[in-house]
C-alpha cells in the first residue's frame, strides 16, 4: 500500500470512530450527498473572515501562484502552438471533468485528483480532457487532432513542484492499419520543430512486438533514441511510449511524456479506435529557457 493510500485509510478510520460507526453519509444518493456537502461548505464559507482567507491563500499550495511568470509561459506556449501540424484544432478545455474520469481512463488513484462536491474533479491531465472531446467528435468523423494548454492540479506531492502547473497537450484519434506509424512520426516531428534550437532527446520505450514495429519508422528522426529501461507508465500506455528531455552535456531535464492509449477505445466501446497523446510541462520548458 502506498503512503497516500495509507494516510487516507487512517483518516477515514478516524472519522468513522468520531461518528461511532459507519457514516450515515454512506446511504445517501449522489444528489442527496451533494446537497448535504454544499450546505456544509456554505455554512463554513460564511464563517470565514478576510484574515482567514488571506492566511489560507498564503499557506495552501492549491491556492498560491505558480513559480514561473506568465510571460515566460506564453513564450513557451507560442513555440509549441506554432509547431502544430496542419489540421489540428486548438480547444479551450473546461477546468473540470466528470468525477472518476482520471481513474476510468488512466487508472489514476482518485485521491490524486481534486474532487468537487458537484460530481466533478479538477483537471489533472489535459490529455484526458482532450480524449473525451476526441471521442465525442469521432462519431462519423475522420482523424481528429486536438491541442490545448491548460492549468492542471494534482493532489499528490511532487519534489520541488507545486500543486498546479501549465500543461500543453496534443492528441490524435482515429483508426486504420497505418495509424500508429503515421501519427507517431507526426507527433515526433512536431516535437522536433517545437524544440528547434535546443538540445533534446526523445526516448522511445517499446512495450511489445507491435511497439517495436512502430518504432522502426521513427528511429532515424533527429534526437530519437531507445530507452528500454523505462519502468513508469508501462501499464498506462499501449505498444509504445516516450519521454522528452532537454539536454546539456550529460544532464537531462524531463519536460514531456506521451504514447498510445486505449482511452477512446474504452469511451466508444470500439477496440479499433486508436489514440496517441503527447504532453509537455510548459512550466518546465519555460524554466529551462529562462535559466539556460
Amino acid at each position: 500500500m502506498g503512503m497516500l493510500a495509507a494516510m487516507s485509510e487512517r483518516a477515514v478510520r478516524r472519522v468513522r470512530e468520531l461518528t461511532d460507526g459507519p457514516s450515515v453519509l454512506d446511504g445517501l444518493t449522489g444528489s442527496d450527498l451533494t446537497t448535504f456537502l454544499l450546505d456544509v461548505f456554505r455554512r463554513r464559507a460564511r464563517e470565514r473572515r478576510p484574515a482567514d482567507v488571506l492566511r489560507r491563500y498564503r499557506e495552501d499550495r492549491f491556492a498560491t501562484p505558480g513559480t514561473v511568470d506568465l510571460l515566460s509561459l506564453r513564450r513557451a506556449e507560442d513555440a509549441l502552438l506554432t509547431a502544430l501540424p496542419p489540421g489540428t484544432d486548438t480547444v479551450s478545455l473546461a477546468p473540470l471533468v466528470p468525477l472518476g474520469t482520471h481513474w476510468v481512463l488512466g487508472g489514476v488513484d482518485p485521491r490524486k485528483a481534486v474532487a468537487t462536491v458537484r460530481g466533478t474533479e479538477v483537471a489533472a491531465d489535459s490529455t484526458v480532457g482532450l480524449a473525451l472531446e476526441a471521442a465525442a467528435r469521432r462519431t462519423g468523423a475522420g482523424t481528429v487532432r486536438l491541442a490545448t494548454t491548460q492549468r492542471v492540479t494534482r493532489a499528490q506531492l511532487f519534489d520541488g513542484a507545486g500543486a498546479h502547473f501549465q500543461l500543453f497537450a496534443f492528441v490524435t484519434a482515429g483508426r486504420g492499419p497505418d495509424f500508429e506509424r503515421e501519427h507517431l512520426a507526426e507527433h515526433l516531428r512536431f516535437l522536433i520543430e517545437a524544440l528547434r534550437g535546443r538540445e533534446f532527446r526523445i526516448a522511445l520505450t517499446c512495450l511489445d512486438r507491435q511497439g517495436e514495429a512502430i518504432a522502426e519508422s521513427v528511429r532515424s528522426l533527429p534526437g530519437v533514441v531507445d530507452d528500454p529501461t523505462r519502468e513508469r507508465g508501462r501499464d498506462y500506455y499501449r505498444h509504445l511510449c516516450f519521454k522528452v528531455f532537454l539536454t546539456g552535456g550529460e544532464d537531462r531535464f524531463e519536460i514531456g511524456d506521451g504514447g498510445f492509449t486505449d482511452w477512446t477505445a474504452k469511451l466508444l466501446s470500439d477496440r479499433k479506435e486508436r489514440l496517441l497523446t503527447t504532453a509537455i510541462g510548459v512550466d518546465r520548458l519555460a524554466l529551462h529557457a529562462r535559466t539556460g
